[in-house]
């Protein structure tokens, strides 16, 4: 970019040159020059194409920064998994990936190349000024300097005001969210208005910050109006008086020279000011890519396990586990044993550990101390590839994406078969529904499953889990938000399901119980119990 920058600066010190020779003849009365006019006229056109070539390369790279951006924010948020939302607002997240990012474009296509150019290019007008008058050279190289003053005085202002602008940005999309997803409860209690208006006091603060960001990034442009209005005005007047004087042979060319070569001097400084506003802006969406939690150290090469073929056992090895210090220890520890095939019921009532438990086993999340393996193997010792093959998961609310019932089950193997995902469906007795719907499994659903019971959802869920087919099956109330014929239904799938399989069961019911298998009842992290259950 730098190239294309250089080059178009030099085009137009030439078109300069041309323009102020034509200008001198024709004040003189002689002919036109020829060949100053048609020099000016193919530098018009190298200039023009030097722009383009610029304009293409500025956006190669902003958007080969955003890829570079977006791919490590998304790496860091998958890493850090759904315990990030236990402190973070999954709206702040969009708006981190989204908005947040696209806000750094500018930083990376304008302002880095503008940086560099406000140096180099007006350096290459002065030479040309020098050459044709050395005093206006030395009165535009101190306008110049006045203008990084200024610059930084308002910068200190837009800086602030651009990282609360984005603050009021992320509380607004975080509310909307929110109002979007709890919409039915709004209007069933009548708070229809209410939220509107708070949404538009929210919308209001936005606007407000966003005018203030405006206001303090137009004073380095005022700074930089009035450099070059000075300039043009005392070069102006000091022509005159030279030419009031009597010197107008020798002095016409030199100052129709510079006079065309000012505004060229003060083009660099005006498109860096104009970036500026581009890394003030970047400034406030940086400060929430540096605040997401970061990648691990890379882990020495580790061999895939194939552990499947002899089943799954695990082992939890006085295990600790601490999400937020204030509230004290998640687990506390916990240690038990589950041999391959065997069903473990986890009960005890909220807080008490067992979804915690849950997302160690799924890879979430590291204990702080104490040991947990999958067939004597330290889970850590497992590549997330190799511990996602062995796991398949149903959780209390499954995730359903917009689109068929069969995609969402495919979501589990997508390269599997059509006879493989009606065989999953009818295992889970997804027949038993969709038979009634006019596109069987092809039925569009919206988004969060919108349109399907909890039982048909968690159905679809089960189906996934049957296309995976993994050897340990994780479990975390499957069943809770069911009405008890529901929850029968579904539980009587689930056993057919956890055939020939390990499973780990974190759930309140009693009737889940009926999966059979060990039950430890936890309290505060720790195990209070553990007894067999028929």
């Amino acid at each position: 970019m730098l190239l294309w920058h250089v080059l178009g600066t030099v085009a137009a010190i030439g078109q300069a040159f041309a323009a102020a020779t034509v200008l001198t003849a024709a004040f003189a009365g002689s002919l036109l020059d020829a060949r100053a006019l048609a020099a000016f006229g193919v530098l018009a056109i190298l200039r023009a194409v030097f722009s383009y070539l610029n304009e293409r390369a500025a956006f190669a790279a902003g958007a080969a920064a955003r890829r570079r951006l977006r791919s490590d924010a998304l790496s860091r948020l998958l890493h850090a998994g759904p315990a990030l939302l236990r402190v973070r607002h999954s709206g702040e997240l969009a708006t981190i990936v989204v908005d947040k990012i696209e806000a750094l474009d500018g930083l990376f296509s304008r302002y880095l190349p503008a940086q560099i150019f406000a140096i180099a290019g007006p350096s290459i007008v002065l030479l040309a000024v020098l050459y044709a008058d050395s005093w206006a050279a030395l009165l535009l190289l101190g306008c110049g300097l006045l203008i990084p003053v200024g610059m930084a005085i308002a910068g200190i202002g837009a800086a602030a005001a651009s990282r609360n602008q984005f603050l009021a940005m992320a509380r607004l999309q975080a509310r909307f969210l929110d109002r979007v997803r709890g919409i039915a409860t709004i209007v069933l209690y009548g708070r229809t208005e209410d939220e509107a208006a708070s949404l538009g006091r929210a919308a209001a603060e936005l606007r407000v910050r966003t005018m203030r960001v405006l206001r303090v990034a137009f004073l380095s442009s005022v700074v930089l109006d009035l450099a070059a209005a000075l300039a043009m005005v005392v070069l102006a007047i000091h022509y005159f008086g030279l030419l009031q004087q009597g010197h107008r042979a020798d002095l016409i060319w030199p100052a129709l020279a510079v006079l065309l070569l000012t505004p060229e001097f003060f083009a660099p400084l005006r498109t860096y000011s104009a970036a500026y506003q581009d890394r003030l802006h970047a400034t406030g969406a940086a400060e929430s890519l540096v605040a997401l939690p970061p990648l691990p150290e890379p882990d020495p090469p580790r061999q895939i396990r194939n552990i499947e073929a002899r089943g799954v056992s695990l082992a939890f090895d006085n295990v600790v586990l601490t999400w937020d210090a204030t509230r004290g220890p998640a687990l506390d520890g916990l240690s038990f044993r589950v041999s391959a095939g065997e069903t473990l019921v986890l009960a005890g009532p909220s807080g008490s550990g067992k979804s915690s438990v849950i997302e160690i086993l799924l890879g979430f999340v590291r204990p702080d101390s104490g040991k947990v393996t999958i067939n004597a193997v330290d889970i850590t010792d497992l590549v997330p590839q190799a511990l996602s093959r062995l796991t398949a998961w149903i959780g209390q609310r499954p995730v359903l994406f917009s689109g068929s019932i069969r995609d969402n089950i495919l979501f589990a193997r997508p390269e599997a078969t059509a006879a493989e995902v009606t065989a999953a469906a009818k295992a889970a007795r997804l027949d038993g529904f969709t038979a009634g719907f006019p596109d069987g499994l092809d039925t569009v659903i919206g988004e969060g499953g919108y349109g399907l019971s909890g039982g048909q959802a968690q159905r679809v869920a089960i189906a996934r889990a049957f296309l995976k087919n993994a050897p340990l099956l994780l479990l975390d109330e499957p069943t809770a938000h069911l009405d008890p014929a529901t929850e029968q239904e579904v539980l009587d799938s689930l056993r057919r399901l956890a055939a020939g399989r390990t499973v780990i069961l974190a759930s309140h019911s009693s009737a889940a119980t009926g999966l059979g298998g060990r039950r430890i009842d936890l309290r505060d992290g720790k195990a209070v119990s553990v007894r067999g259950v028929a």
